[in-house]
C-alpha cells in the first residue's frame, strides 16, 4: 500500500527514531574547486555479531541504464572507531570490509569522492555550485537498505541553500525512510534561485541554478498549468511535495526522473526561442510525468533496485517512450501546443523511426532490454541496428491510444491504462507489473485483446497501418516525398569524415566506410555533402577518392532515390461525425 511523505511527528509515530537509524551520512566540500566531496559515514554496529561489515557504493542510477561505476571516483578510504583505526580493505569493485574488534559499537568511515562530471545522472562540485546524486557520492550497508538512512549537509560557507526533495529534520540535515528514497533524492547545493508555487495544494519549488534570461512569472505559471495538466491522467498525485532542479548551463544534457523531485540539464539560452522555450517545458512534462509512470506505475524489475548489476525489462518503451509520448499530450492538452502543430511534430517523430533502419531489425521491447548495452553506447552501426525505446515508445503509446479510442468508440484510451496501472498494482499490490499483466491492461480497458497488438508492435517489427490508423480520426496518411524525384547518396559527414552509412543505401553499396576522409570526388576537392548534393541527379555516378587507415582509395557511388519517408497528416474534407467524435477525445478538442 502507499504511504504520503511523512512529517517528523509521523517519521517517530512509525517507529523511523532518528537517532536509531543505523547508518548516518555527513558531506563537507571544504575545496569545491578541487571537486573533492569529504564524506563521513557512521555505523551502528552495536547490533553487529559478525567479524566484519561491508559497505558498498552504487553502479549505476535508476532511470539511467547504464553500469558507470561509481566507485571508481572513490579515494582515501579508511575506518576508526573512536580514536582507533580499524582494517579496512576491498573485496570487489564496488565493496570495501571493515574489520569489527571486540566492543566496538560505532565504526566511522571517511572517503573523499572526485565529482567533476556535471550531467543529471552524475556529482559534481565546484566553486560556483555543488549537486549530489547520492548513487554516486553515498556508500551503503545492503542490509540495512530497509532502513532509515540520515544525512547532514556542510556547504562550503560561500554556499547559503541546499535544495532536495529529501525530509528535512533541521538545519542541513535529513532523514530517507530508506536506501531507495536515499538514492533518488538528488541535492543541488549553492546558491541557485528558489521559487515555491503549489499545485493542487500541494508545495512545488524550483531550484534554478545559472543565468538564464526568462520571465519567472510566466515560466511558473506554464510550469504550474503543466503540473496540472500531468496530474489529471491518473487523477491522485503521489507525494505531498515536489521539487524541480534546473541547471541552466551552456548545452543541456537532458533529465533525470526521481520519487520526489527531478533534475533537469537545459542550455541556458533555452527560453529566449518559442521554440527552445517548448524544449524545456516538453522535458520538464517528461520527466513530471514519470512521478507516475515508472516512479510507480513500474515494470516489475524496476524496484526494489539491484544497485550492483543491470535490472533488465522489455518494457522501456513503455516507461520511457509513453512518457516521452505524453509530454506531448500533456503540453497539447494545455493549450501551448496548438492541434494544427502538434500533428505536424507527430508526423516527423512518426518519420523519424520509420527512417531507422534498425527499426525494421529491433523491436520496442528488444531495445529495452538491450538497453544496458546498446543505447548508452551507440556507435557509428547503430542507427541500422537498433531502434530507441524513447522514439519507438512514443510512436507506439500514440497508436495504442488511437487503437483503444476506436475499440472503445471514444469512451476509453490511454488515460484508462495509466489508472488501472496505478491503482491495481501501485496502490493496491504495491509492486510493479509484469509483461503478461501490462498487456492484459491494454486488453481490459480496449475490451478486446491487445494480444496481436503486442506481437506484431511490441515483440515485432511490424510496420503499423498509418493510413487506416489516421483514416478512423478522419485523416489522410500520405509521404511528401512519393512521386517526387529526390537524390540520395546515403551518408553523413563532419569536417569531411564520414560519420554514418544508412544500411542499404548507395554509399553502403559503394562500399564506403564510416571513418573514410574525403579527399576528392570526381578529381575536386569536396566542399561539404550539401553543397555537392546541391546538384545532383538519381542515377549521378561519382568517383570518391578516401583516405583509409593512411591510404588512399577510390569508390564509385550511384545516386539513388531517397528511402526516406517525409509523412503528412491532413484532415479529410468532409469528416463525418464518428471521425469526428474519435478526434475530439484523441486531440482533447
Amino acid at each position: 500500500m502507499y504511504l504520503k511523505r511523512l512529517g517528523l511527528l509521523g517519521l517517530l509515530f512509525l517507529g523511523f527514531n532518528l537517532s536509531a537509524a543505523p547508518i548516518k551520512h555527513l558531506i563537507q566540500m571544504p575545496i569545491p574547486h578541487s571537486h573533492y566531496f569529504d564524506v563521513t559515514t557512521t555505523l551502528d554496529v552495536s547490533k553487529e555479531h559478525g567479524k566484519f561489515i561491508d559497505l558498498k557504493m552504487a553502479a549505476w542510477n535508476p532511470g539511467s541504464y547504464l553500469i558507470r561505476e561509481f566507485a571508481k571516483n572513490v579515494e582515501q578510504v579508511s575506518a576508526q572507531s573512536g580514536n582507533a583505526n580499524l582494517a579496512i580493505s576491498k573485496v570487489s569493485k564496488n565493496t570495501w570490509r571493515v574489520a569489527l574488534q571486540p566492543g566496538v559499537k560505532t565504526v566511522q568511515v571517511h572517503y573523499q569522492v572526485y565529482a567533476n562530471e556535471l550531467s543529471v545522472r552524475t556529482s559534481f562540485l565546484d566553486d560556483v555550485h555543488g549537486y549530489i546524486n547520492p548513487a554516486s557520492v553515498l556508500m551503503y550497508v545492503a542490509k540495512w537498505a530497509k532502513q532509515p538512512q540520515e544525512l547532514s549537509i556542510v556547504p562550503h560557507k560561500d554556499f547559503k541553500r541546499v535544495s532536495t526533495a529529501l525530509k528535512n529534520v533541521g538545519g542541513f540535515n535529513y532523514i530517507a525512510k530508506d536506501l531507495d528514497e536515499l538514492i533518488d533524492s538528488p541535492i543541488e547545493i549553492g546558491n541557485q534561485q528558489v521559487w515555491n508555487f503549489k499545485v493542487n495544494n500541494i508545495p512545488h519549488q524550483i531550484a534554478f541554478f545559472g543565468q538564464a534570461k526568462v520571465d519567472s512569472v510566466k515560466f511558473i505559471a506554464d510550469v504550474k498549468k503543466m503540473a496540472e495538466t500531468a496530474q489529471g491522467v491518473v487523477g491522485q498525485h503521489p507525494c505531498d511535495h515536489y521539487v524541480f532542479i534546473i541547471h541552466n548551463i551552456q548545452r543541456g544534457t537532458g533529465g533525470l526522473e526521481h520519487l520526489y523531485s527531478t533534475t533537469c540539464s537545459v542550455s541556458r539560452t533555452s527560453y529566449e526561442t518559442p521554440g527552445g522555450y517548448q524544449g524545456v517545458l516538453n522535458l520538464l512534462a517528461h520527466e513530471y510525468f514519470h512521478l507516475w509512470n515508472v516512479k510507480r506505475i513500474r515494470p516489475i524489475a524496476l524496484g526494489p533496485f539491484d544497485y550492483e548489476q543491470e535490472n533488465y525489462t522489455h518494457n522501456l518503451w513503455f516507461s520511457e517512450g509513453i512518457t516521452s509520448y505524453y509530454a506531448d499530450v500533456i503540453n497539447l492538452r494545455t493549450k501551448m501546443v496548438a492541434p494544427e502543430a502538434y500533428l505536424v511534430d507527430l508526423a516527423k517523430d512518426i518519420a523519424g523511426v520509420e527512417n531507422t533502419p534498425g527499426a525494421h531489425i529491433e523491436s520496442a521491447a528488444a531495445s529495452s532490454w538491450d538497453a544496458w548495452i546498446k543505447y548508452y553506447r551507440p556507435n557509428e552501426n547503430s542507427r541500422n541496428s537498433t531502434v530507441s525505446y524513447y522514439d519507438k515508445g512514443a510512436l507506439l503509446g500514440g497508436i495504442l491510444n488511437m487503437w483503444i479510442i476506436q475499440k472503445t468508440n471514444g469512451a476509453k484510451c490511454l488515460d484508462d491504462v495509466f489508472q488501472l496501472l496505478y491503482q491495481n498494482y501501485y496502490l493496491k499490490q504495491g509492486r510493479g507489473f509484469t509483461d503478461a499483466e501490462l498487456e492484459n491492461a491494454f486488453s481490459t480497458v480496449a475490451g478486446t485483446s491487445a494480444a496481436g497488438f503486442f506481437k506484431d508492435y511490441v515483440y515485432g517489427v511490424k510496420t503499423p497501418d498509418y493510413a487506416g490508423i489516421f483514416n478512423a480520426f478522419g485523416y489522410k496518411w500520405s509521404d511528401s516525398n512519393v512521386g517526387k524525384s529526390v537524390p540520395f547518396a546515403g551518408f553523413s559527414v563532419a569536417s569531411n569524415r564520414i560519420t554514418s552509412i544508412y544500411k542499404g543505401g548507395p554509399a553502403y553499396h559503394a562500399g564506403l566506410n564510416v571513418g573514410d576522409e574525403i579527399v576528392q570526388v570526381n578529381q575536386v576537392d569536396f566542399a561539404g555533402l550539401d553543397k555537392w548534393m546541391a546538384d545532383k541527379k538519381i542515377g549521378d555516378v561519382a568517383s570518391f577518392r578516401v583516405k583509409r587507415d593512411g591510404l588512399e582509395r577510390t569508390f564509385e557511388l550511384t545516386i539513388a532515390q531517397t528511402p526516406m519517408k517525409a509523412f503528412v497528416i491532413q484532415s479529410v474534407e468532409s469528416p463525418n461525425a464518428t471521425q469526428l467524435a474519435l478526434r475530439k477525445k484523441w486531440l482533447s478538442l
